[in-house]
Parts: C-alpha cells; sequence; structure tokens
C-alpha cells in the first residue's frame, strides 16, 4: 500500500560507517536529511575492526572520539604457532609515539559493530536517526529532483540522494554506473565472530598450514568484548559454520562455546569510475570494494563521507562537481595498496602481514591536484594546499580545538588583524606577541614548525580539515575570492 510522497533536501541509502558518518555531518549543520537502511536490526559482526590515524581525527572533529578510545584498543601483536612447534612474536606494525602535529598516530582496533552504535548514538545526539527496514526499489531524477520509491511503499522526493549501500548498491546499480575489477572466485575465507575458552587474549594468533607461509587459521581478540574474530580459508563445498566445524579448525587447548556472526568472503577488488550521476552520489563501498588486507575500505568510506557532507551542505553544484574529482583518485589509489598487500597474501610472502608502509595511516593522502587547491605563495613550504591540516600544541590550546566543528577555520601565522564576516579568523602568533583577541601563542613554536612557516601566511582551512587556499599574508583577497568558491554562507560559522 502506497503512502503519500516525503520531500526532503537529502536521502543517505545505507546506515554503515559511511552513511552514518555523512548522516552526522549533514546533521551538525542543519541539513535536513533521511537515513535509510534496508535491514532491520543493527550490523551485529566485528568485520572491518581498524580504524587508521586519519580516521581518528576524523571522529575527533566529529565529537566521538573519546568513545572510541573508550571501547577499542591498539592492535596486539601477534603470536604465531607454527607446525613444527615454534611460537614466533612481532607486530604488524611498529608502534609510533604521538608528536605535536599527529596526536593519533597508531591504528585503532574497534568491531566494527560498535563503529556503527558510536556513530548512531552520536547522530541521535544531534537529532537524527536511522530508519531501518527500508530499503530502496527504485530511482528516478528529473529537473525537479531524485524520486525514491521504498520497499514500505512510500515515495520520496529529494534534492540529493548519496548511495552508501555497500559493494552490492542497489544506487549504483539504478543509476547505470559500471563496477570496473575482479572478484577471484577461489579465494575464499570464512570470517566469524566467536567466544573461546584455553586462549591468551593478549595476542593475535596465527596458525600457519603445513606447507611454508600458506594460512590455516587466524584468531584476533576483539577489544571491549569477550569474543575473537576468527579467520580460516574456504572451499567451495564448505557448509555454513556451526559450533562443531569450528571445533574442528581449532587446535587442542582451545574449545569454541558461543558463535555469532559470520561470513564467506571472497576476494572482490572494484571501483566505480563515476561518482556522481546528476543529483546521486555514490560513497563507501557503493563506489569501491577492497581486499580488507591494510585496513583501507571501511576507512577510504568514513572519508568519503568527510569529503562529501559539507559540500552538500552548501547546494553548490560547482563545489559537488570536486567530490568525484578528489575523490575517485584517492580511492583508485588506496585500492591499488590494498590489492598490491592483498596478492602478497596469496603468494605467501613472509612479510604478508606486514603493514609498515606509511600510506596506510591515510595521514598523506591530500588534494594538492584536485581542483579546490589553491596555493598563492611563490615558494610554498612542505605543508600546502591540498594537504591535511596537521595538528600541534600552542600552549593550553592545539590547533585541532579551533579547526573542530563543521566550519572553514582561517589559521592567521604572523599576520596583521584580518577579518572575514562569517569565518572564524585564528592568529597564531610567536612569544612576546602582545595579547590580542582570537590569537593563541605558539609558545614552543610546534605551529609554525608543522606548518613549516617562514613568512606571514594564511591558512584557510576547509571544513573538513584540509587546506584549501595558503596565501602570503599581504594577499587577504585570496582568501576573500575562495571563500566565494566553496560557498561559506550556508555553512554556519
Amino acid at each position: 500500500m502506497f503512502t503519500e510522497s516525503r520531500s526532503t533536501e537529502v536521502v543517505i541509502v545505507g546506515a554503515g560507517p559511511t552513511g552514518l558518518t555523512l548522516a552526522i555531518e549533514l546533521a551538525r549543520r542543519g541539513v535536513p536529511h533521511r537515513l535509510l537502511e534496508q535491514s532491520p536490526a543493527p550490523f551485529d559482526g566485528s568485520r572491518s575492526k581498524g580504524l587508521q590515524p586519519r580516521t581518528l581525527e576524523v571522529l575527533d572533529d566529529l565529537g566521538v572520539l573519546d568513545g572510541f578510545l573508550a571501547n577499542g584498543a591498539l592492535y596486539p601483536p601477534m603470536k604465531v604457532h607454527r607446525p613444527d612447534g615454534q611460537e614466533l612474536e612481532w607486530r604488524l606494525d611498529d608502534l609510533r609515539e604521538a608528536t605535536p602535529d599527529v596526536p593519533y598516530p597508531n591504528i585503532w582496533m574497534v568491531p566494527q559493530w560498535r563503529t556503527g552504535e558510536l556513530l548512531a548514538a552520536r547522530l541521535a545526539e544531534l537529532g537524527g536517526r536511522v530508519e531501518s527496514g527500508a530499503g530502496v526499489t527504485g530511482l528516478t531524477q528529473d529537473d525537479a529532483g531524485v524520486h525514491l520509491t521504498l520497499s514500505t511503499g512510500e515515495t520520496v522526493n529529494a534534492r540529493y540522494v548519496v548511495g552508501a549501500d555497500g559493494g552490492r548498491s542497489t544506487i549504483r546499480r539504478a543509476l547505470g554506473v559500471g563496477f570496473a575489477g575482479e572478484t577471484h572466485e577461489t579465494q575464499r575465507a570464512l570470517i566469524a565472530d566467536v567466544r573461546l575458552t584455553g586462549l591468551d587474549r593478549a595476542y593475535w594468533h596465527v596458525w600457519p598450514g603445513a606447507e611454508a607461509q600458506t594460512f590455516r587459521l587466524g584468531l584476533c581478540p576483539l577489544p571491549g568484548t569477550e569474543d575473537f574474530q576468527l579467520t580460516a580459508p574456504l572451499t567451495d563445498d564448505d557448509p555454513a559454520p556451526t559450533l562443531e566445524s569450528l571445533q574442528a579448525l581449532l587446535p587442542a587447548g582451545i574449545t569454541v562455546t558461543r558463535l555469532g556472526w559470520s561470513s564467506r568472503f571472497r576476494a572482490n577488488i572494484r571501483m566505480v569510475d563515476r561518482y556522481r550521476v546528476g543529483n546521486v552520489f555514490l560513497a563507501g563501498d557503493a563506489a569501491h570494494v577492497h581486499s580488507p588486507a591494510g585496513g583501507q575500505g571501511l576507512n577510504t568510506g568514513i572519508q568519503d563521507a568527510y569529503n562529501l557532507g559539507w559540500k552538500l551542505a552548501t547546494g553548490d553544484t560547482a563545489l559537488l562537481d570536486t567530490y568525484e574529482a578528489e575523490r575517485l583518485p584517492v580511492a583508485a589509489g588506496v585500492l591499488g595498496i590494498s590489492t598490491k598487500l592483498h596478492n602478497r597474501h596469496v603468494e605467501g610472502a613472509e612479510d604478508a602481514m606486514r603493514r609498515t608502509d606509511p600510506v596506510l595511516r591515510q595521514l598523506s593522502l591530500g588534494y594538492r591536484d584536485g581542483p579546490l587547491a589553491e596555493e598563492r605563495r611563490p615558494h610554498p613550504g612542505r605543508v600546502r594546499a591540498g594537504d591535511r591540516a596537521p595538528d600541534a600544541p600552542c600552549g593550553p590550546v592545539r590547533i585541532f580545538d579551533v579547526l573542530r566543528g563543521p566550519h572553514p577555520t582561517l589559521l592567521a601565522f604572523d599576520a596583521p588583524e584580518v577579518a572575514f564576516p562569517g569565518l572564524r579568523v585564528v592568529h597564531i602568533a610567536v612569544p612576546g606577541t602582545p595579547p590580542a583577541r582570537d590569537t593563541i601563542i605558539d609558545a614552543e613554536g610546534h605551529a609554525h614548525r608543522a606548518y613549516d612557516i617562514t613568512n606571514p601566511t594564511l591558512f584557510l582551512v576547509r571544513p573538513d580539515n584540509y587546506i584549501g587556499c595558503a596565501a602570503p599574508a599581504t594577499d587577504p583577497a585570496a582568501i576573500d575570492a575562495y571563500l566565494q568558491r566553496i560557498a561559506p554562507s550556508r555553512i554556519p560559522a
């Protein structure tokens, strides 16, 4: 039975981490939206459990990081139980110390169900909610907007629609967007959440196969729970897992007591060649699916949402076009990294599980070559337009403190007084500078070093905390022109 049509500004299809992040971004800007999820209940599996350092910075900006830190942990060291009885211990990646410009330097483990729970709670704080049990069965668009038919019988009209509905995206298929890549049918694995007795939770345990460099079983303790995430190779004829079949995989002395969520995984490496068709956008797994090697997929989806949210809030067509221009090259590069790591697993490389490549942390990913990077200095330093805005302590205040929130921010280093209506301006000065309004003192020089300041400089930091425009302090007109490009009038200051 069909119900009356309803209208809204944005409809997000899919309430995984990507969709939830986007909904939070819209909610904190006061943009009317609906977040639809076909499943009747929240996802309850551990699946993608690794949050990269850049994602932790996004969660900080969204006001939800404390919950993630309280409910997660560093990855434990790995213990390899060799067939000959020897045990080897090593880390997936070297632990890094926090620095003034990188406060969260290590990958953080949180089960995906908990990520969804924490993001949904933050959305609720902002007045939003997930509409469960509401799938999309039809999509059309015309000059009047985008029109959706839901599985509930309702029809919805929206100015914009975002498909964040996973690798089998209904929205992507309705748009007719291709999903180029490959599926490795013979490379299958079982992933399951289990409870065990007889196994030390201080390690991620791995049992190689009888042949050198093959993999037989992995058991990783999940922080904040009593569960382990189990991984094991599958053959085509393996049935659905049971307590009995899992017990047969386990070494003597270990007993499985509970089987929760499980999934039969096959290596799927694909991405779209378009992120936008009219007023419909794709994000997360709807736009790119990765091998789990390297922990990039969920993190890249959250970054998609972080890039798109503030642009949707402006309603500016030219600005929305930059979403594809910025995110598609990033996704292609990340897909290449995760595919390379996946192939090392398949080839049985001795260091296949090492994750030492700094690119995996996603801190170096940026938009220098993108359409929104305006570097106006004749001799730019190490940090340039398009780069991530670094953190730095300036006495009791950090750069991330002044950037936190849905607004753009002007960081004025050693610059004369400047003012732009509706824009947050923060002056960063050296010790000895007379106290002034909106000025913080870089007492130990951390901010000047992090931003590589050698001359008075203006950095316009976008709402997603990337540097949009960098200009000499003598050229405030460059900042004013850039503000017109990113349409700040619809972004609260």
